[in-house]
């Protein structure tokens, strides 16, 4: 589980830390006072994208760091040589826009931050429940439920074969003109970028240099100084520190109180000495070459360019110039290959319907699986007579990279009215309940699952209800909830309170873990007690804790 999170100089956050407990944490506070401040700062450490905007103001940088008691996928663990059951992950973002990203302190790319968190958190945010509207999203939901990611990444590979086949055969019969006009632009775009070549990694590295060649006099003569002050010059710290180190031994030969005191200055003699020979190479190296400046800026402008163009990476470039070449090739051979393109477009074609048709049967049998295990995990959220289906539809004249199907959950919330579109029939309140049972039948073995204000449109009996079924949710594993709702409050096994704290000229947060004497007041407060000492309040909050904990 996620054993601390610490926060600082993100949005309206100086700096915060958060040490959740296992099972279900909530975070309270008055509307607006940065409840999902801390989610997003999370979300951002596990690898979601992130922007200079984030930062806050009057601060250089953001930075968070989230430690985690987890056994991460062997697969992870080799990739990212680790070890243990302790993860360490941080992440840092500067004005600029640039950032940092580690695992166990050794530096990563973020992506690798969001492959790892893929496997250790699932977020619900605070609006994602409008994304069940989408065929897209209902799509994917129901091929993840499935396992079916893998085949459909095989339909993928398999619309791409017949997409490039169909690109050839189409390249074939272009007219004459035509074929011309695209292989002399083809032809001059790859020789401008194979006329730079081009290395992946060049641009950094000229951008790691520059700053060295460009104040190489001001550090030569720096370096220069210091050399002298350390070893050079008569009294230099080399020769005084000697001094001191033997007249420090000879007193140590006296009294062995001093032997301590003479060896820290032996000490320091080394690695002074030491440094003066690192200062002395660092001058031997340090070239003020204005021509291999120019060069290098130079360079550096051309890969810009480039990057401009063919970008927005070298990495990227050097695809666009592969993909040329390709497409080069395809024009020139084209005349010669169009009876076997014909043939490749067919093949090709057959394979890709093959695989539609195994993924729109393995969709159909799981939609029917997922309808009856979503109806008993949505039916206890206060609905009576709820029916769910999920339609397979099948369009093999138009297949596409997620195969040939479109999805469709059709919901009714009422007996006796028949199933139709969610986006027709569904209020912000059943959403978000659907949106709950749907993210609790596919969590499957992520041990952290976060809930942004998942409670929006509810109230009342439901909201109890919704609370029941986190804390269900929060069983063998660990759950964050920022909620506004008293009645899921109250089936929390931790509490944080998150308040805004202004001056009139800044503005902060705050986040208290608060002790079990103090849940009470809180549970009161969002009840709308009228003060600390508002006994009815106080009382009804803790009958609700009772019957909670019942």
């Amino acid at each position: 589980m996620l054993t601390k999170l610490s926060v600082r100089n993100f949005a309206v956050i100086s700096h915060v830390e958060l040490e959740p407990k296992a099972g279900l944490n909530v975070f309270t506070g008055e509307t607006g006072a940065g409840k999902s401040v801390a989610i997003s700062a999370l979300s951002f450490v596990l690898g979601a994208r992130g922007s200079a905007s984030l930062i806050k103001d009057g601060a250089d940088k953001l930075e968070v760091r989230a430690e985690f008691n987890t056994q991460l996928p062997k697969s992870l663990l080799q990739k990212y040589a680790l070890d243990g059951k302790t993860l360490v992950l941080s992440r840092t973002l500067d004005r600029n826009g640039k950032g940092k990203s580690y695992i166990n302190g050794k530096p990563v790319p973020a992506a690798s931050l969001a492959e790892i968190g893929r496997t250790l958190a699932d977020f619900h945010g605070q609006h994602e429940h409008q994304s069940l509207l989408h065929s897209d999203v209902q799509l994917r939901l129901l091929d993840t439920y499935a396992a079916l990611m893998p085949l459909r990444e095989k339909v993928a590979r398999a619309f791409a074969a017949w997409r490039e086949a169909q690109a050839k055969l189409d390249a074939a019969n272009l007219s004459e003109q035509e074929k011309q006009r695209q292989l002399d632009l083809y032809t001059f775009q790859l020789e401008e970028i194979e006329k730079a070549a081009p290395k992946e990694g060049e641009d950094l590295e000229l951008e790691q240099k520059l700053p060295q060649l460009k104040h190489a006099g001001k550090l030569l003569e720096l370096a220069a100084d210091a050399y002298r002050d350390l070893y050079a010059d008569e009294n230099s710290a080399v020769t005084l520190l000697g001094r001191a180190a033997r007249q420090v031994r000879d007193m140590a030969e006296l009294d062995d109180a001093a032997a301590p005191l003479a060896d820290a200055l032996a000490q320091a003699e080394n690695l002074v000495s030491d440094a003066s020979a690192d200062l002395s190479s660092y001058q031997e190296n340090l070239h003020a070459d204005p021509q291999t400046l120019d060069e290098m800026l130079s360079r550096h402008e051309k890969l810009k360019r480039l990057k401009l163009k063919y970008g927005p990476e070298l990495a990227d470039v050097l695809r666009t110039a592969a993909e040329m070449k390709a497409q080069i090739d395809r024009l020139q051979n084209s005349a010669l290959l169009q009876e076997e393109l014909e043939r490749e477009v067919q093949k090709t074609r057959k394979q890709l319907d093959t695989l539609c048709d195994e993924l729109h049967n393995k969709r159909h049998a799981a939609a029917t699986k997922l309808t009856k295990t979503l109806e008993k995990e949505i039916s206890p959220l206060g609905f009576n007579g709820l029916q769910f289906e999920i339609a397979v539809e099948m369009d093999s004249e138009n297949p596409g990279p997620s195969g040939a199907d479109s999805v469709e959950f059709l919901f009714s919330p009422n007996p006796g009215q028949a199933p139709r579109p969610l986006r027709m029939v569904a209020s912000g309140g059943e959403l978000s309940r659907v949106m709950l049972g749907l993210k609790t039948v596919l969590a499957g073995d992520i041990p952290l699952m976060i809930f942004d204000e998942v409670d929006s449109g509810v109230g009342g009996r439901t909201a109890t209800l919704v609370g029941q079924k986190l804390r269900t949710v929060a069983q063998g594993r660990q759950v964050l909830c920022v909620t506004h709702l008293a009645t899921v409050a109250a089936h929390a096994d931790a509490y944080f309170h998150i308040e805004k704290i202004t001056d009139g000229k800044k503005t902060d947060v705050s986040l208290t873990a608060l002790a079990p004497q103090q849940v009470a007041a809180e549970i009161a407060r969002m009840l709308g007690a009228l003060n600390e000492k508002d006994e009815t309040a106080l009382a009804h909050a803790r009958k609700m804790l009772a019957d909670a904990k019942k």
